[in-house]
């Protein structure tokens, strides 16, 4: 194999990987910003349970 071609090859290897950590770094922020999003609808729903505490705790069912 010619040296300039194992150079070329190295080369895009690195640069390859370079890129997979790039993407990999931008789907961890994304899935922190939605844990993030999911975290203060958890936090919001648990406010609007303890304003109305009856809601939710019981279901009538007639057969």
């Amino acid at each position: 194999m010619d040296i300039s071609m194992l150079s070329l090859n190295t080369a895009l290897a690195g640069a390859q990987s370079d890129i997979g950590l790039l993407v990999l770094g931008k789907a961890l922020d994304m899935s922190e910003v939605t844990g993030n999003v999911m975290v203060e609808m958890i936090d919001s729903a648990a406010i609007e349970h303890s304003v109305t505490p009856h809601l939710g705790n019981s279901i009538d069912i007639s057969v």
